[in-house]
């Protein structure tokens, strides 16, 4: 298992939160149904995901 710095962390939190914010404001321009729409939406998801192990991992 790798071993990354509380500050790469953090960084990585943040990055994928910003990205995340960005996703959800442009999932609402999507048809539902479309494949750009799911593929959006599973991202959301997977972020989410990353976020809360970032969290677990930072102990928060």
């Amino acid at each position: 298992m790798t071993v990354h710095s509380e500050h790469d962390l953090r960084e990585a939190l943040r990055a994928i939160g910003s990205t995340l914010a960005k996703c959800e404001k442009a999932l609402v321009n999507l048809k539902p149904g479309t494949a750009q729409h799911t593929l959006l939406t599973r991202r959301i998801a997977a972020f989410t995901i990353a976020i809360e192990l970032l969290k677990e991992r930072l102990g928060e």
